[in-house]
């Protein structure tokens, strides 16, 4: 994701872009990969205004923001999404598939 982000120029935003797809990836993983051979399937897409990272799962179950004590250890995946993006949501998949797509954007801002 970094290579084409950097490709793309999209340097300003590589960070915020990489830590909220991991944080999505690994909600994927966790929440809703039910077999080793589950794909979840990242797509990025720049209209060099913003960046759009969809990422699609299995599941049909749609994300949800948990409450998190000052103390736990996990839970904080979408609070940091919603953090760092600048929208993000949930879609239902492609036709023919099952499952569910989440996505975020991030607007294109100039280096500092």
């Amino acid at each position: 994701m970094a290579a084409h982000l950097a490709r793309w120029e999209l340097s300003a935003i590589l960070d915020d872009a990489v830590l909220a797809t991991d944080e999505l990836f690994a909600n994927a993983v966790r929440h809703a990969s039910a077999d080793p051979a589950d794909t979840i399937a990242v797509v990025l897409e720049s209209s060099g205004r913003e960046l759009r990272v969809t990422l699609a799962d299995s599941s049909p179950v749609p994300p949800r923001p948990r409450t998190v004590t000052s103390c736990g250890e996990s839970g904080r995946g979408l609070s940091i999404v919603s953090a760092l993006a600048d929208d993000w949501g949930t879609e239902p998949p492609e036709p023919g598939d099952a499952g569910k797509r989440v996505w975020f954007s991030l607007a294109v801002r100039e280096p500092v």
